[in-house]
């Protein structure tokens, strides 16, 4: 082997064993050092570069930063025997690293022990309470609720807890579990909450009843406001119609004395012209060119024709 080709047996053989003698620490890690798979010394928070024994020593990275647990929905029947769907989140974070590597290893350990620990806690924390205090947050406010909806005298579900305060308890029992895992958890809330098929049904049948409640109640209050709407409408009506009779008998009444004081005047002035026109006139309405008479020569009626002026 020549020389050259010692050198570079030498330096490939020195960055192996520098590579393996130092490591990075970044600003969101933290750092066991272990020997033979046991921990060696205090975790290693502080960023930069490290060193340690080449080829012994290994360097587990863990992260500082706030870790998500997502759980899978399960299905939990409720304090009044309703089946439910489940589904929760949580935050946590790692705060011990060396008992978090000595109790659960890696994250992938960790995320398996909060399932045991967050499912069970949300079971348990169901099965206390009714499906009510699961879904909302407080008792509803009086001042909410339609007039319609008190006259009929509906009746509110009262509730003690809650949702934000139930999942304000899963959270703090599973926290006094987690305690010796060297993790905390930050937060933890029920992201979705669906009823079995067979709940599903009877909510969405009371759903729909409550609606057709409403919506009859509504119903009736338009067809009481219609049929006010159509009594006044008549009742103006008549009142109208009958004003305005009243007002053409007048009318017609003030026309007939007119008339009467004319046609009074008329006959006072030439008692046999009035007659020779109102016989005129008489004749106009009743005779026309197709018209028979058969009449007595005496007759009223043929007065002037007999004996014209």
């Amino acid at each position: 082997m020549t020389r050259t080709s010692l050198v570079a047996v030498a330096l490939l053989v020195g960055l192996v064993v520098a590579s393996s003698a130092t490591f990075i620490v970044g600003e969101a890690d933290q750092v066991i050092i272990t020997q033979f798979g046991d921990p060696i010394g205090a975790p290693i928070a502080e960023p930069g570069l490290h060193f340690k024994v080449p080829f012994v020593q290994q360097a587990n990275y863990f992260d500082k930063r706030f870790l998500e647990w997502d759980g899978s929905p399960n299905q939990v029947p409720t304090r009044d025997k309703r089946f439910i769907w489940v589904d929760t989140y949580a935050r946590w974070r790692i705060v011990d690293p060396l008992l978090f590597f000595q109790r659960l290893r890696d994250e992938r350990g960790a995320q398996s022990r909060l399932d045991d620990i967050l499912d069970g806690e949300t079971r348990n924390a169901v099965a206390r309470y009714d499906l009510i205090e699961l879904v909302r947050n407080s008792n509803r406010n009086r001042d909410d609720i339609p007039i319609e909806a008190e006259e009929e005298e509906v009746i509110l579900n009262i509730i003690e807890k809650g949702r934000e305060s139930v999942s304000r308890e899963i959270l703090e029992r599973a926290a006094g579990r987690t305690a010796d895992l060297g993790i905390v958890l930050l937060d933890l809330r029920i992201k979705r909450i669906n009823y079995v098929d067979e709940v599903q049904r009877d909510v969405f049948a009371r759903m729909i009843a409550e609606r057709q409640r409403i919506a009859e109640l509504y119903r009736s209050e338009g067809q009481g406001e219609a049929a006010r709407i159509r009594g006044e409408r008549e009742r103006d009506l008549q009142r109208i119609q009958s004003e305005a009779f009243k007002a053409a008998e007048e009318l017609r009444g003030t026309a007939d004395a007119e008339a009467t004081d004319i046609y009074a005047a008329a006959y006072g002035r030439d008692a046999e012209f009035f007659s020779f026109t109102r016989s005129l006139e008489t004749y106009e309405k009743t005779l026309d060119a197709g018209t028979t008479l058969i009449m007595d020569t005496d007759s009223e009626f043929l007065r002037f024709l007999q004996r014209p002026r």
